[in-house]
C-alpha cells in the first residue's frame, strides 16, 4: 500500500469518527429537546389543571354568596310587605 493510499483510507476513518460523533451529538440534542418539551408540556398541564381547580371554587363561592344575597333580598322585601309573617304567626 502507498503513503497516499494510507493517507486516504486515514483521513477516510478520521471522517466517519467525526460524522458518527456529530450524529450521535445530534441524537443527544434531540433527546434532550424532547424532555425538554415533555417537561414543558407536563407543567403547562399542571398549571392549567391548578387553574380550573381555582377557577371552580371562586365560582362556587361566588355562586353560594350571590344565592344568599339574592334570599337576603327575598326575605327583606317580604319583611317589608309583611309577607310570610301572617303565615308563621298561624
Amino acid at each position: 500500500m502507498s503513503q497516499q493510499q494510507f493517507k486516504a483510507g486515514e483521513a477516510r476513518g478520521h471522517a466517519t469518527a467525526k460524522t458518527e460523533e456529530w450524529i450521535e451529538s445530534a441524537k443527544d440534542t434531540a433527546n434532550q429537546a424532547a424532555d425538554k418539551t415533555a417537561d414543558a408540556a407536563q407543567s403547562a398541564k399542571e398549571s392549567t389543571q391548578q387553574g380550573t381547580e381555582s377557577t371552580e371554587g371562586f365560582f362556587q363561592q361566588t355562586g353560594e354568596q350571590m344565592m344568599q344575597m339574592a334570599q337576603g333580598a327575598v326575605d327583606s322585601v317580604k319583611s317589608t310587605l309583611g309577607v310570610g309573617e301572617s303565615q308563621s304567626k298561624k
